[in-house]
């Protein structure tokens, strides 16, 4: 076992790393997909978003590391809700070597509400990025929401404004990374760049661990 993943091979192997064709701005792998539910190099999600005025071009690429297959879900919710801190080790080799692909001038971890981050116990995008010996910028905050893997995808995509961004942060032609742990249906990290393309950024790409 390499100990700097933190991983034994049979539980490595379970995990299935995104390759292959995959959507431009969202990194589904469209090989798996039905010819409806694509649109060129994109997958039928993002190409309604794209096709969105309110939401176009906010987004310019997630990156996502995994498949979310079964034994990651598992892994992910132990990690998520029930604050098992150490199996962030697990993730932060492929990390770092994604965000090493990667230009950026800020680092943004996807904030958790006060009464989520007191569920969980820390928040699992900002650990990310301290195991990683990488600065995150804390400009986020959030208000207290339903989850949003209870939300239908029109409920996500109408839900208002759930972030506020910190003032006086210059990001004026800055280049923004988001930090998540799963990218879904992208409503979350899509009202994060909102906020920051507004302020005056000049790209904002997430990276998440599955997708």
């Amino acid at each position: 076992m390499d100990k700097k993943l933190y991983i034994c091979q049979d539980c490595l192997k379970k995990m299935e790393p995104i390759t292959g064709e995959t959507c431009k701005i969202c990194s589904r792998k469209l090989q798996c997909l039905d010819e409806k539910f694509r649109s060129g190099d994109l997958c039928y999600d993002c190409f309604r978003w794209e096709n969105d005025e309110n939401w176009r071009g906010l987004l310019t690429k997630n990156h996502s590391l995994f498949l979310y297959n079964d034994f990651l879900k598992e892994v992910i919710a132990r990690f998520k809700f029930r604050g098992d801190y150490i199996l962030v080790k697990v993730f932060i080799e492929f990390f770092k070597k994604k965000l090493g692909e990667l230009e950026a001038d800020i680092f943004v971890p996807i904030p958790l509400s006060k009464e989520r981050l007191y569920e969980c116990g820390f928040n699992q995008a900002a650990a990310l990025l301290k195991e990683s010996d990488l600065p995150e910028s804390e400009i986020l905050t959030r208000t207290h929401s339903e989850k949003q893997s209870k939300k239908s995808r029109d409920d996500r995509i109408h839900l208002r404004q759930i972030f506020q961004l910190k003032p006086s942060f210059p990001f004026q032609g800055k280049r923004v990374i988001l930090i998540d742990d799963i990218y879904t249906t992208g409503s979350t990290l899509r009202q994060a760049a909102k906020l920051l393309k507004d302020a005056g950024a000049e790209r904002v790409e997430s990276v998440t661990i599955a997708r």
